[in-house]
């Protein structure tokens, strides 16, 4: 039985010839499931096994939803200014400016228009990486702008929310773009024009306190947290603690706020039977 015995137990491999696993290559869930990023992009992100649903941004949904991710963007050049000479540790415009180079993006928003299994959408989405989706007056310009395109082309539009509120580097110019947006809304609706708000972890703030809301269809993602203020911001002013699941968007649909929740893998197929409906 010698064959069987390991007679060197040595290392094989000297250190220096050791190779790492690059960095990104594995993806673990927060209950703990290990999934190939490549298994994971093929998935819309999603986890198989728990069915996590990993954040991410408007270029993997614009990926997921445009027809062979072929689109047009609008405004894909505007950036924020610096109106109110915000005072903070950090200037403002070197915030936007470092934001730009970490993240690759303009801005916390971006729009565009294509087809969806052949039919007209415009789409709006949010990126949580710029700032955290923080709601400024480029992020309503362009969602205004968005819409204006959708009236005139009399397309459906898509909004795709992911926010932490408003920027308070922009202070009451960020809290306008509430009512601007809302306004927009009111014409695409006396349009007759199909608005669909996809709410996304996290959707809260002034973006859930307008045009997050207003869809004439109102859907989310599993999981994902819906509110104004935060749990831990709410557990504190009111001194009790919070229902199982609060805010999350199973809370928030067994409450009324929601029409459906969809998952990310049938996402596309989901609005192109709702649009193809609306027609």
């Amino acid at each position: 039985m010698s064959w069987f015995k390991r007679k060197d137990k040595g290392i094989q491999t000297p250190t220096e010839a050791k190779k790492e696993a690059p960095d990104g290559l594995w993806f673990k869930t927060p209950s703990g499931k290990i999934i190939h990023t490549r298994e994971l992009k093929n998935n819309a992100y999603v986890s198989p096994e728990d069915g996590y649903h990993v954040r991410i941004g408007s270029k993997e949904y614009f990926e997921i939803l445009f027809d062979e991710n072929e689109f047009t963007e609008l405004d894909e050049n505007m950036e924020s200014a610096d109106p109110l000479k915000f005072k903070d540790s950090k200037p403002y415009p070197d915030r936007i400016k470092a934001s730009q180079a970490k993240s690759g993006l303009k801005d916390a928003v971006r729009t565009a228009y294509g087809k969806i299994n052949g039919l007209d959408l415009t789409i709006a989405c949010m990126d949580f990486n710029f700032i955290g989706g923080s709601m400024g007056s480029v992020v309503g310009e362009k969602i205004a702008r968005a819409i204006d395109h959708s009236i005139q082309n009399k397309k459906p539009f898509l909004m795709i929310s992911k926010s932490g509120g408003a920027r308070m580097m922009e202070a009451g110019l960020s809290l306008m773009q509430m009512a601007k947006t809302s306004a927009k809304l009111a014409l695409l609706s006396e349009a007759k024009i199909p608005y669909i708000s996809l709410l996304t972890d996290p959707t809260t703030g002034g973006v859930t306190a307008s045009y997050a809301m207003l869809g004439d269809f109102n859907i989310s993602e599993p999981g994902a947290l819906i509110g104004f203020a935060g749990p831990r911001v709410i557990r504190e002013t009111i001194g009790k603690d919070l229902p199982k699941g609060f805010q999350s968007a199973e809370f928030v649909l067994e409450h009324g706020f929601l029409d459906f929740i969809v998952d990310r893998r049938n996402l596309k197929s989901k609005l192109y039977t709702l649009l193809k409906m609306l027609k």
